[in-house]
């Protein structure tokens, strides 16, 4: 976890391009389609549309972008429908790579993928290949910056969260899915700030890859959250935060 923490860092801090923006506003109103379909147009039943909405808003999406992707979902405005899969590989290095993707074209996107994979070094793996090497989890990240660190642990594991950990320049708590925006919540009424909340893989443990692999290894997960279709990607990879700075650079 904490070499794709880290990174998740370092493009977060990267200027955002227009190009950029706008796909990723595709995502998120993918997302809010999606769980506005699942589980009706209210974010307060329906846990998972309140995180998709919330994610939408810490990125400035307008409103009514957001009401039009929610009133897809429940099928007051008409719109493409939207299937949810999920595709699992290996990169350079040995790392497990997981891919949520939604589409309305699946055959399009494992083939959109599967080049994305060849041509980065890595393989594209069967259903359950490397799946099992993660959990589900609530994941919250924090800002560490000026906030004493006992002081944070205390505040996630009285909120209910089940482990807390500091990478870098956050601190990382994660929680059962269902407790989610309680811990997420409790933290902001404790004045933390929370720079991201969501639902997410948890590695149950971590491969070390070289500097040499890791080029090729982050090449290949730029290149795949690149893809239209692709809403998120979770990895195993752990890189010292030295090459990851190099690499940046």
């Amino acid at each position: 976890m904490a070499g794709h923490s880290k990174w998740k860092q370092i493009k977060r801090k990267k200027a955002v391009t227009d190009a950029k923006r706008g796909a990723l506003f595709t995502r998120l109103i993918r997302e809010i389609t999606i769980a506005a379909k699942a589980g009706g147009g209210d974010p307060a039943g329906n846990a998972r549309l309140r995180t998709a909405i919330d994610a939408a808003k810490a990125e400035n999406m307008p409103s009514d972008n957001i009401d039009r992707a929610v009133k897809k979902g429940t099928g007051e405005l008409a719109g493409v429908t939207y299937e949810e899969v999920t595709y699992e590989g290996y990169g350079p290095g040995g790392a497990a790579i997981m891919i949520d993707a939604t589409t309305d074209n699946p055959t399009r996107t494992v083939a959109d993928i599967r080049h994305i994979f060849s041509r980065n070094g890595g393989n594209l793996g069967a259903t359950n290949s490397v799946a099992w090497m993660f959990d589900r989890k609530a994941q919250i990240m924090l800002d560490a910056a000026g906030v004493n660190e006992d002081a944070a642990m205390e505040a996630a594991l009285d909120a209910g969260a089940d482990d807390f950990a500091r990478d870098g320049d956050v601190y990382v708590v994660t929680a059962a899915p269902p407790q989610l925006h309680v811990v997420r919540d409790a933290l902001a009424a404790r004045k933390l700030k929370v720079q991201s909340a969501e639902i997410a893989r948890i590695p149950r443990n971590t491969v070390k890859v070289d500097v040499g692999d890791a080029k090729r290894l982050l090449a290949l997960v730029e290149a795949l959250e690149e893809c239209d279709d692709v809403a998120k990607v979770s990895s195993n990879f752990d890189i010292d935060a030295e090459a990851l700075a190099a690499i940046d650079g």
